[in-house]
């Protein structure tokens, strides 16, 4: 079997000390009602073409010289470390640099900081990151604490286990070890479904306790676990889709105007095939149409 370890490139930015894991700032000037469940899946609707306004957030960002980025380097494909030439890659990677390339003329003006799961509401929050691109569900829970993008990507909950495993689906795992990431859906699923869940910090992790036999079963997303068994051909994929899992890009509160901004680059995306050129590149072919966008405003 394949072990598989995380890496961190010399140049990616770790996540703050000063943010705790999975500890979200909730004064009442940030704290707010969750929205109707029906609308949580609409954004802010674009002004136009993404363009740098006087005053915008993103003539900050332009000032700051680069934008930050909160990404995984262990969520391959979306968000991955390639040592062969020792760069962050993926899907969700390129929808960042569209978007610097939209601010600054130059997809490179990117610092990746490197988050796990649990960090990426507090690294919004606390200013520590300008946008998150890691694979995150749109929620009505976490919409009381980030704003996010119009939907880029559709994902839905399995199991992976190994090739010689009995286990035909999550209903099989009940009081067996099941992997997935701290700050993560998965883990509630885990437990409503009676088995143990085992927290890790990445998924990457998981892999190694599934090839060690330290659990029966990772539980995550349809599109993350297929990277992890391209990682090992010792595993499958087993068991229906059980949940749906619409991703966002998640920006600050504080900042509807970049929120309007990165909805104008991923319509731009969807309509100029950047985005389906990213899917067959990333994660298969054929591309499926690009998540069509809604707007509440």
């Amino acid at each position: 079997m394949l072990l598989v370890v995380a890496a961190m490139t010399a140049w990616a930015v770790p996540a703050s000390a000063a943010v705790a894991a999975g500890q979200y700032l909730t004064p009442p000037d940030v704290l707010r009602a969750p929205p109707p469940c029906h609308r949580a899946h609409s954004s802010l609707r674009p002004t136009g073409p993404p363009r740098v306004t006087p005053g915008s957030f993103m003539e900050k960002i332009r000032d700051h010289h680069h934008l930050i980025a909160g990404v995984s380097q262990s969520t391959y494909p979306f968000g991955f470390f390639n040592p062969m030439n020792g760069s962050t890659e993926g899907f969700d990677i390129d929808i960042v640099r569209a978007i610097a390339k939209a601010i600054f003329g130059n997809p490179s003006r990117v610092v990746f900081k490197v988050i796990s799961d649990d960090e990426r509401i507090p690294e919004v929050q606390s200013g520590g990151v300008d946008i998150v691109a890691h694979t995150m569900t749109i929620k009505c829970d976490r919409l009381m604490y980030v704003d996010f993008s119009t939907v880029y990507f559709h994902a839905g909950a399995q199991v992976l286990v190994l090739k010689d495993s009995p286990v035909n689906g999550l209903k099989d795992l009940h009081g067996k070890k099941v992997c997935s990431t701290v700050g993560s859906d998965s883990l509630g699923y885990i437990a409503k479904a009676r088995a143990i869940p085992v927290p890790v910090t990445n998924f990457t992790d998981c892999l190694v306790r599934l090839q060690q036999g330290d659990v029966a079963a990772i539980s995550t997303d349809d599109n993350i676990l297929r990277g992890l068994r391209a990682q090992d051909p010792w595993t499958k994929i087993v068991g229906p889709v059980f949940t749906a899992e619409p991703y966002g890009l998640a920006i600050s509160q504080k900042h509807p105007d970049f929120v309007r901004f990165v909805n104008a680059v991923l319509q731009q995306m969807r309509t100029d095939g950047q985005w389906a050129a990213d899917y067959r590149r990333w994660v298969g072919t054929p591309a499926p149409p690009p998540p069509p966008a809604k707007y509440k405003a």
